[in-house]
């Protein structure tokens, strides 16, 4: 493939003398930002609620994708997956609490690529798994060769957590909570990481050196922690909750029926309850906003944004009531698709491609294409740079996500694929198949399953012909990669055993 010839405009750094000037290498650099539990209730992708004006700026001034989607709606194999080019089958990395090494030990991940081209690689805050919000302040599942160095924020938001209102006793990662906080933007772990990554940006226009900076946030995941400013922004009239019956779940297969309603708690809450909880939802969105547009004035500010690419994007979608859920973990358009906008010299401003499917593990061989670096052999993603050069190209024809779900008879394996028109997925369960078909151009909200619908039998079997052959490239061994390792146990923190010591006999 040709590569993606960009026009740069050089900079230059003038000392206090005015005597020297340096001109750094025409390397591109990149600015990578990914929020947590993030879906696309974004104005920039039509909600007209929500209050995101610096994504939306963002969006104007490069290319916005519509149909993008992770491999696998879950933090941890997700951002595995991204960071590697390489779908879940590939990685072995299906579950939470494992380390990308502990399955593919010889990978050579996004950042670690970098510094291989002698790019400086550095991580603010989250880009591989962390139990969101107990290891904030840690290192969590980082992988050490992907950067040169790590910046772990601990904010008010961490050290007030007992403030928090949640709908369990006991606060976790995966249960609603909320809190409208005390303070300002900068005591928060997300005000913490923009400052940090702000000083990053300061350096590099000094130093000159070509970076891949890396800033996770860790909102809009829960706990909905704001300052109550951003509360401010949203009446609570304002909010509408989809609702669900048990009787929508008899159209659809077991397994999609028991991952919608996996969270007993947060099934059928009140209506009231539930417009407060996605205020609160937007409210965090609109303060992880404000920490991006805090990142993006100051890469405009010292310059570097003449040379630096801006990708943004969030690690899988979240469900606010769709089909009865509140979380990710399913295989609906609400937990797989994500926000992605790429920026930079170069890149067209203000174009939307809006149909055409593409995944996250496209995001490696793209930036290797727009910085101009070859890309590795194992990699599993295509380049996305025909589309950036025009809207009209194609660059794959459905986006595959996978899924696995746990019964009472044992772990239900979902794949499923989004095309510019329809989502086809297929459940393997206790031995047979069960498929869920919705036709976008008429139902957005994928409630109507037409899986046994006469009228769409050809375009099912189409689809079940595509999503196979998908399945099984996916599940190649890609050339190059190096070990994989199968049944990789994840780590779970040691637990207090209340036992009597045993007594030693004397010799």
């Amino acid at each position: 493939m040709k590569k993606f010839k960009l026009a740069l405009i050089p900079l230059f750094i003038i000392t206090l003398s005015g005597s020297t000037t340096i001109e750094p290498s025409s390397k591109l650099n990149v600015l990578f930002i990914i929020a947590d539990d993030l879906n696309c209730a974004i104005g920039a992708y039509g909600d007209a609620l929500v209050k995101t004006p610096n994504l939306d700026k963002l969006a104007k001034e490069g290319v916005l994708f519509g149909n993008a989607h992770v491999q696998y709606p879950l933090c941890g194999p997700s951002r595995v997956s991204l960071m590697t080019g390489l779908y879940p089958d590939q990685t072995k990395s299906k579950k939470l609490r494992l380390y990308v090494r502990q399955t593919i030990p010889d990978v050579v991940t996004l950042g670690q690529k970098f510094r291989t081209e002698n790019y400086h690689s550095v991580r603010v805050g989250k880009i591989y798994h962390y139990h969101n919000p107990r290891d904030i302040g840690t290192a969590g599942h980082d992988d050490s060769f992907t950067w040169d160095r790590t910046v772990n924020p601990y904010g008010r938001d961490k050290k007030e957590e007992y403030k928090i209102k949640t709908l369990k006793p006991k606060l976790d990662g995966g249960t609603l909570s909320w809190l409208e906080a005390d303070g300002n933007d900068e005591e928060q772990t997300d005000g913490i990481g923009a400052m940090k990554t702000m000083g990053f940006l300061d350096e590099f226009a000094e130093s000159g050196e070509n970076f891949f900076l890396a800033f996770g946030l860790y909102r809009p995941h829960v706990p909905f922690v704001a300052p109550k400013k951003y509360f401010d922004l949203y009446d609570l009239a304002d909010f509408q909750v989809p609702e669900s019956s048990d009787d929508y779940l008899k159209t659809i297969p077991k397994p999609a029926a028991i991952s919608v309603r996996s969270k007993k708690e947060q099934v059928y809450l009140d209506k009231e309850l539930s417009k407060t909880i996605k205020r609160a939802y937007y409210a965090t969105t609109s303060f992880m906003d404000a920490q991006i547009g805090r990142v993006l004035d100051k890469l405009k500010a010292t310059g570097l944004d003449k040379n630096t690419i801006i990708v943004f994007t969030s690690d899988h979608g979240y469900h606010l009531g769709e089909h009865g859920h509140w979380q990710k973990q399913t295989l609906f358009n609400d937990a797989t698709r994500v926000p992605l906008i790429i920026a930079g010299p170069g890149i067209p401003k203000n174009k939307k491609i809006k149909k055409s499917p593409v995944e996250l593990v496209d995001l490696y061989p793209t930036l290797m294409d727009l910085v101009d670096i070859n890309t590795p052999k194992f990699i599993q993603g295509k380049s996305l740079v025909p589309l950036l050069q025009n809207s009209e190209n194609s660059v794959r024809k459905s986006a595959l996500t996978e899924l696995q779900v746990n019964t009472k008879n044992g772990i239900a394996q979902g794949y499923s694929i989004k095309t510019k028109r329809y989502r086809l997925s297929r459940w393997k369960h206790l031995g047979e198949y069960s498929y869920e078909l919705y036709d976008h151009d008429t139902d957005k909200a994928e409630l109507d399953n037409l899986a046994k619908h006469p009228d769409y039998i050809k375009v099912k079997d189409s689809l079940i012909t595509i999503l196979n052959e998908r399945v099984l490239a996916s599940n190649k061994i890609p050339e190059g990669l190096g070990r994989q390792i199968r049944n990789a146990r994840p780590w779970f923190e040691p637990k207090k055993v209340h036992s009597k010591p045993k007594k030693i006999k004397s010799q």
